[in-house]
């Protein structure tokens, strides 16, 4: 029986570590995180702060030399032909020196600053491959044909560092004001951003599964982590307990199209379907039913949305800016490369499954978003009604659809992490005022954060130059160049009454009164931190609304490609 075994050695798959730099930032910077503060707990106070200030210029020179791993040269190789030695070192010394003063001025802790540390090398990792490796060189495969790196999944990538910083930043003043005080919340956020970028590089289903599934647990437990409020762990159990049932489907519909194709890589599968047509492709079209279950319940797609007001209302609302921002962008870039890319010679018999989904969620989401009273379900359901739209790029199935996913997705994470920067600013101690009552007179109370939330409302109702409004074109746009013409019209009419909600909310900041309560109450620091966040999201959200050329000309040149190793 032995004699007919082959003991032949399966030959290693080749690893390119360059590919490799932000995933292995973001893991490496939890796991760091971890033994850190295992071995200590707390710093002396007379040392930590200096060490918290340190994190800036270790994190400028970290972001410096893993960046040169990730691309050809180091970072800013030609300025430094240009200018010389002598004046390169010189400026790279007074950018260390800023990098200091930011984090000192920015008053947060040495865990809050760490993370945003690993957040902005692994963004700078992200850059360099864009810019030297990916323009250069095109598309290549990082560990043999399993995780892909090309423009959709490195723009994709930039997205998860940068929606990691800007929630550390939040944690920082939340985590110090609900008691709720430690290390887990940053290494999971990092651990969940690693998961994500999996996602949306993968090129082969277990992999995407092993992706999901790492980030999903991570984002389980954020959800409830606030544990003085039952509401935080019931939302945590609720999305735990659906977010399994959905993972089963996914597992389902992976073993149905292992079962049609002979194969789960990604590579294979689309080789197979462009080069062989299915007499009886039943088991096929099971499998993408199953999948776009397991992957609509990520995006909080109808009628697989149930978890979602429930869950963003009860999490801490920092999280609930994750969940919303980089959880939804790991799962369309999923449903992107799985379908658009994977599936795409058989998108006729996926597409119209997409399209109704595509109609159910902008109906629902914009339509029971309008009934609310608490913001952060407000805008739980404007978030399904966003994900409604990203669905109409995902249904177009084409360059340009491709393209007004990858621009919505980038949007959407700096208005809807700004819009919950200011609800974790209002909510107050406990995390509850968030109801439209509370919101009554903020602009009377705090005209600066009630201005920042109405332009973030009004760039998700689509308000011309904001990036909510070009966002909006786009995947309308792709709808209509794909002739899906009643998608676009359902688009339009709901974007009119999602406009309703958001009008809402700015009529109560400004109009409505406030409670003797609450002008009576003393008026507390808006962190800084929390500025800095809102300021970002505020100037991103303004700034490429006017001039938006830089990151649509970004998304058009994010195209997923499948490239087989060797």
């Amino acid at each position: 029986m032995f004699a007919q075994v082959d003991f032949t050695p399966v030959a290693s798959p080749h690893v390119e570590w360059a590919g490799l730099m932000p995933l292995v930032i973001l893991g490496g910077g939890a796991v760091l995180l971890v033994m850190f503060r295992s071995v200590v707990k707390h710093l002396p106070s007379e040392y930590e702060s200096w060490v918290t200030t340190a994190m800036g210029p270790v994190a400028v020179v970290a972001a410096y030399v893993l960046g040169g791993i990730a691309g050809h040269d180091l970072p800013l190789s030609g300025v430094r032909a240009d200018a010389g030695d002598v004046l390169f070192y010189v400026g790279f010394v007074v950018v260390l020196a800023v990098a200091a003063f930011v984090v000192w001025s920015l008053d947060i802790g040495l865990d809050t600053a760490f993370t945003f540390g690993v957040s902005f090398a692994a963004l700078v990792s992200a850059w360099m491959l864009w810019i030297d490796r990916i323009t250069v060189d095109g598309a290549f495969n990082s560990i043999g044909d399993q995780l892909g790196v090309d423009g959709f999944a490195v723009v994709f990538t930039g997205i998860m560092a940068i929606a990691v910083g800007l929630t550390a930043l939040l944690l920082d003043d939340y985590i110090d004001r609900e008691g709720i005080g430690g290390v887990e919340m940053y290494v999971l956020l990092m651990l969940s951003a690693a998961g994500g970028v999996v996602m949306a590089s993968a090129n082969g289903l277990i992999v995407l599964f092993l992706g999901l599934e790492t980030l999903s647990i991570a984002v389980y437990v954020l959800a409830a982590m606030h544990s003085k409020r039952l509401e935080s762990q019931e939302a945590g159990l609720k999305y735990f307990v659906l977010g399994a049932f959905s993972s089963a489907f996914l597992l389902y519909g992976i073993a149905f199209v292992y079962g049609a194709t002979g194969s789960t890589n990604l590579i294979a599968i689309r080789s197979f379907l462009d080069s062989n047509t299915l007499t009886d492709d039943a088991l096929l079209l099971a499998g993408f039913a199953l999948m776009l279950v397991g992957l609509g319940f990520k995006v909080a797609a109808v009628p697989f949305h149930s978890w979602t007001p429930d869950v963003y209302q009860g999490a801490p609302t920092p999280v609930v800016a994750w969940m919303a921002s980089a959880v939804k962008a790991a799962g369309f870039a999923a449903l992107v490369r799985v379908f658009v890319v994977t599936f795409g010679s058989y998108r006729l018999d996926w597409q119209p499954a997409v399209y109704v989904l595509a109609i159910l969620t902008l109906v629902t989401g914009s339509v029971l978003a309008v009934v609310q009273r608490d913001a952060k379900r407000m805008l739980a359901y404007s978030s399904i009604s966003h994900a409604g739209f990203i669905l109409v790029g995902v249904q177009a199935a084409s360059a340009r659809g491709t393209a007004a996913v990858v621009f919505y997705a980038a949007a959407y994470t700096f208005l809807v992490i700004g819009s919950f920067a200011v609800l974790t600013v209002v909510s107050g101690k406990g995390d509850r005022a968030t109801t439209l009552d509370d919101l009554d007179g903020l602009a009377e109370r705090r005209p600066a954060l009630a201005l920042a939330f109405t332009i973030f409302l009004l760039a998700q109702a689509g308000v011309p130059l904001t990036t909510g409004f070009v966002a909006k074109i786009e995947v309308i746009g792709a709808a209509v160049e794909a002739r899906s013409y009643w998608l676009a019209i359902v688009a339009m009419l709901t974007a009119v009454i999602s406009s309703f909600l958001y009008l809402r909310i700015v009529l109560a900041m400004y109009v409505g009164k406030s409670s003797e309560e609450a002008l009576a109450a003393p008026r507390t620091r808006i962190p800084t931190a929390a500025v800095l966040v809102i300021g970002i999201a505020f100037l991103v959200t303004v700034g490429f609304g006017i001039i938006p050329d830089p990151i649509d000309q970004l998304a058009r040149d994010a195209v997923p490609q499948l490239v087989a190793a060797g």
